[in-house]
């Protein structure tokens, strides 16, 4: 299995977020080849803030590993992840992230900044970015321009 397989998996989470209105960010976590977790955005529906891809996939780890550290495990991640979940990325002890779509607006690795790979901490990441980069970038002009066109009608 290769990096695109599991980023076409974590592109099929995206998809569940955006069926329920969610922005279409999916994750996956893979430990020794195999998923071990998944997750996709609630923000919107648990109206919580934490509630990214990356930390709902984070937290089903750390119950199934039964440990908080996740070491040896590789998050894929179809968006960039954004200050907060770097931040939970490196408490996590991840090894390495892989993701697809950069950001512009909020990454943090590699765009705005690279927290994962910044030595300054006790712990870093290897990343791997633009994996799949268009059809994770798809998934989110889609929908924002789908959010637009949805405006305007109102507006009509």
């Amino acid at each position: 299995m290769d990096d695109q397989h599991f980023m076409l998996l974590a592109i099929e989470e995206a998809k569940k977020a955006e069926q329920i209105g969610e922005v279409p960010i999916g994750s996956v976590l893979v430990h020794n080849g195999e998923i071990i977790a998944s997750g996709f955005n609630l923000r919107e529906t648990q109206q919580r803030t934490t509630s990214h891809a990356e930390l709902i996939t984070i937290e089903k780890a750390n119950q199934v590993i039964g440990s908080w550290r996740l070491e040896e495990c590789t998050l894929y991640v179809t968006l960039e992840p954004c200050p907060m979940c770097a931040g939970a990325i490196l408490q996590s002890r991840i090894q390495r992230v892989v993701f697809g779509a950069y950001d512009p607006k909020a990454g943090c690795v590699g765009t705005l900044m690279n927290l994962l790979e910044d030595r300054r901490f006790n712990h870093t990441a290897d990343v791997l970015g633009g994996v799949l980069e268009e059809e994770c970038g798809k998934l989110m002009s889609e929908f924002f321009k789908g959010i637009r066109d949805k405006k305007k009608r109102k507006m009509k």
